[in-house]
């Protein structure tokens, strides 16, 4: 009986877990090389320096000090974007977009990118639908 409950679950449960997000950007640079430690900590996109580079779950990521990339090498997930790094309102529409790093928000500690300041503001009209929606056509998207 447990073997049986045991197969079932990790049946169940291994494609939610094993679903890896493939970050977009340009030259396998994620957000442009934007620092996503400083969108949580300075309250505004900044640009990384080559000297703090790493690479993480397919892109390279830049940081503007040693401490934002120490953060993120501790908890990768908990500052890169929603949606690999693709337009949060693009996927709430079931489609991918490239974004603009200075187009941003961060709802309940997690950051959300957008293709421009004009779709961020579509996007922040109704951030908890348009996460709803995205979270629900992401799983298809990140195929």
């Amino acid at each position: 009986m447990k073997v049986l409950l045991t197969i079932l679950l990790s049946t169940f449960f291994s494609p939610v877990f094993s679903q890896v997000n493939s970050y977009s950007g340009k030259n396998g640079v994620a957000i442009n090389g934007y620092d996503p430690v400083a969108y949580f900590t300075e309250k505004r996109a900044v640009e990384g320096k080559d000297q703090f580079t790493w690479n993480w779950s397919g892109s390279t990521w830049k940081f503007a000090s040693q401490s934002h990339l120490d953060s993120f090498k501790l908890m990768p997930e908990r500052y890169a974007p929603q949606y690999g790094g693709y337009c949060a309102f693009g996927c709430s529409e079931n489609h991918k977009s490239p974004t603009d790093p200075k187009a941003w928000t961060i709802v309940q500690d997690k950051l959300y990118l957008n293709y421009n300041a004009a779709v961020k503001n579509l996007w922040i009209k109704d951030t908890t639908n348009r996460i709803r929606l995205a979270d629900g056509f992401w799983p298809a998207l990140n195929q």
